[in-house]
């Protein structure tokens, strides 16, 4: 099984040799570089395309928000997961509006690191459950917009199904699907499959992964 390349962008050193260490023991990743600045990490990424970056959010001169941006205009392909000391929804929405897929706590055990980082190559969205209740919107409440069929809908999209799976599955045609589909980020206000993911997460219309 070839295995998955990750950059690790944090300046703490012993921090990152230790993540490297575990990481390479696990014989599913590989480390291939290191980055101490948002700016070595955008140069990185656009050079080695790796498949992951576990990316810190407080550096010198570029942070973790404007340098997952930056990358992922570049190449939307890469999974971004923040690994971060900060639990205040200003970093968490930050981040993830930047485009990453998943926060994760410095705090967490290992076990729980891998399950993100698992979780987040699959294409899924994921949350410490420490913070997932900062997810959810202050505005007033989207979710009412919605008719049922169209929440149904969002919670297909949320688990992971492609269009052609939730219209087998509500005996629709594709076509159908695809239009909820418009009418769920029209009303929500939300573009991309990872934002509906949150969402969801955060209205509590699917559970976040374990």
């Amino acid at each position: 099984m070839k295995k998955k390349t990750i950059i690790i962008v944090d300046d703490h050193r012993v921090f990152h040799h230790g993540i490297t260490q575990a990481l390479d023991a696990t014989g599913e990743f590989r480390v291939t570089s290191r980055a101490v600045t948002g700016a070595q990490a955008v140069s990185l990424a656009e050079k080695t395309a790796p498949n992951l970056i576990l990316m810190d959010i407080s550096m010198p001169d570029l942070n973790g928000m404007e340098a997952t941006r930056r990358i992922l205009a570049v190449n939307p392909d890469i999974r971004i997961l923040a690994l971060s000391m900060h639990t205040e929804k200003i970093y968490v929405k930050g981040m993830l509006n930047a485009g990453a897929s998943g926060y994760v706590l410095k705090s967490c055990s290992f076990k729980e690191l891998m399950t993100a980082i698992r979780t987040v190559l699959a294409g899924h969205v994921y949350v410490s459950p420490e913070i997932t209740h900062l997810l959810v919107d202050d505005s007033p409440d989207r979710l009412t917009r919605l008719s049922d069929r169209e929440k149904q809908v969002l919670i297909y999209i949320a688990e992971g199904h492609n269009s052609r799976e939730i219209a087998d599955i509500l005996h629709l045609s594709v076509k159908t699907i695809d239009v909820y589909r418009r009418n769920l980020k029209s009303k929500l206000g939300i573009q991309s499959v990872a934002g509906l993911t949150r969402y969801a997460i955060a209205k509590g219309l699917i559970p976040p992964v374990p």
